[in-house]
């Protein structure tokens, strides 16, 4: 099947919002339509979505980004969708509604359950086989919760009843009617149950982490034709051609194509990702192994650390505490003072990710004294995000991969100036910042554009990346090692909740 129009739409949900963006032939955006959703906490640690509402804005955010360019489907090629990983969402298969809201990547209600996995020494199996770690931040023990918790919800998923899905798969299934049951490789190895040097799901894992091999979806390429849509949604059948999680998806929308480039995407947390080629790189830092992308078949495997909270940690500032009106206040603030003051914050509001994995870590400030400002609490709060990309990036450079010449940086974060530049002296390292900040939605669609022909391979694509500007480190390396030194002081006291 070839390209039957200029444009690719791609959906991006997200964890607190859904955007529709259309890209046209050059993967230059067009036009964008964005909603919020509500976010659940019906306990401490725990983070809910409604699925039918994350349906709805998808919906009407793709209506709406063909709207604002007054473009009709049939000129659609393409849709590409990438999603917040992880996201766990079980559903009835004869009617599509879900049976209990979507289990959010960010919950920690299962952290018991992955300690007494741990303890009972299923974490190396998990690990080989997986890529990952013993953590509620990935699906398995999501989905055995909700088939715990719901009456009779095992029962009929060991029947054929129930089917799972992360949000690419739910998405999906709406969009073709019902039709196809499906996700992508990327997303299926953030489950705890793909082999990802077989690429296929274990039935070992399966049998451990309780989760019946019926309700599983098909998985496929990053870039094929999945299904088409159905035709009454959009006013026209598009085929549904590429899907990836949010952080492979940035990874391929950065065209990060070659062993040992890197990535990072600063949205509601912050995801370092190294293209290891066709090599799944194992880690002794307790970073993760994953899926860049498949495509014809072929895995490229990437090395990740994964931080919880990134862009959240400004928000909070912004919504909890009224800080500051808006995001890019903080960097005006920060950009007031000398030096940080001796205040730091370790925003493990939801535990700490990589190469950490402590669930019950909580945020802390510390350092503040009586001439603290909410200056310093704004450049504490930047500060943070650079701090844990510095201990990824060390991280992975102990597992083997080489020192990246730049790091890519995309997502809300990196259109901080002050950030930016800050990042790239923590890391002593180039920072590059593209044109599209919107990377992960870019990289959906160059899939998509790729599953039905509009490109033709991976070099098309690179020959379409542009970029806005490059922040090389300014800062001394004893300063450099000061203010490492105070972070890693800070991170000790919020380790297993000892601030």
């Amino acid at each position: 099947m070839t390209a039957s129009g200029p444009y690719i739409l791609a959906i991006d949900q997200g964890t607190t919002s859904t955007r529709s963006i259309l890209f046209d032939a050059r993967l230059d955006r067009v036009s964008v339509s964005q909603q919020e959703f509500a976010q659940h906490y019906p306990k401490p640690g725990w983070v809910e979505h409604d699925a039918n509402e994350i349906w709805t804005k998808t919906l009407e955010t793709a209506r709406g980004a063909l709207c604002g360019a007054n473009v009709p489907a049939s000129d659609v090629a393409a849709i590409g969708i990438t999603n917040q990983r992880e996201t766990v969402v079980v559903w009835d298969r004869a009617t599509g509604e879900p049976i209990h809201k979507a289990i959010v990547w960010q919950d920690r209600r299962t952290a018991a359950t992955c300690e007494q996995l741990y303890e009972a020494g299923h974490e190396d199996t998990v690990r080989q086989t997986t890529g990952l770690l013993l953590d509620p931040y990935f699906s398995a023990t999501k989905i055995a919760w909700v088939l715990d918790e719901v009456p009779g919800a095992r029962e009929r998923a060991e029947r054929g009843e129930l089917a799972f899905g992360t949000i690419d798969c739910f998405l999906l299934w709406r969009l073709t009617g019902g039709r196809v049951h499906a996700t992508d490789a990327t997303n299926a190895s953030r489950t705890l149950l793909l082999d990802i040097e077989k690429g296929e799901w274990s039935d070992e894992l399966c049998e451990l982490l309780r989760v019946p091999p019926a309700m599983l979806p098909r998985i496929g390429d990053s870039a094929e034709i999945y299904g088409e849509t159905d035709p009454d949604l959009l006013g026209h059948a598009i085929p549904v051609a590429g899907m990836a999680g949010d952080q492979q998806a940035a990874l391929f929308g950065q065209a990060c194509f070659h062993p040992g480039m890197v990535k990072s995407t600063y949205g509601t947390g912050c995801f370092a990702v190294a293209n290891t080629g066709d090599t799944p790189l194992r880690s002794d830092n307790r970073l993760l192994t994953t899926v860049g992308y498949r495509l014809d078949g072929k895995t490229t495997y990437a090395l990740e650390g994964s931080i919880f909270v990134a862009g959240a940690a400004v928000k909070w500032l912004r919504d909890s505490l009224d800080l500051v009106e808006n995001s890019a206040e903080t960097s005006e603030l920060a950009a007031t003072l000398d030096d940080n003051g001796g205040v730091y914050m370790v925003p493990a509001f939801t535990g700490l990710g990589a190469p950490h994995w402590d669930p019950h870590a909580r945020g802390a400030l510390l350092g503040m004294t009586l001439g603290t400002t909410r200056a310093h609490i704004a450049r504490a709060t930047l500060e943070a995000v650079a701090y844990q990309t510095m201990d990824l990036l060390d991280a992975m450079n102990a597992d083997g991969a080489p020192p990246p010449d730049a790091m890519r940086v995309d997502g809300g974060m990196a259109a901080n100036d002050w950030f930016c530049a800050f990042l790239a002296d923590m890391l002593a390292t180039r920072v590059d910042r593209p044109q599209e900040l919107e990377t992960t939605a870019r990289g959906a669609a160059a899939l998509a554009g790729l599953g039905v022909g509009m490109f033709k391979n991976l070099e098309a694509i690179e020959a379409l990346s542009n970029f806005d500007r490059s922040f090389e480190p300014d800062l001394d390396e004893a300063s450099r090692v000061e203010l490492a030194k105070g972070w890693h002081e800070a991170l000790s006291r919020v380790k297993a909740g000892r601030a």
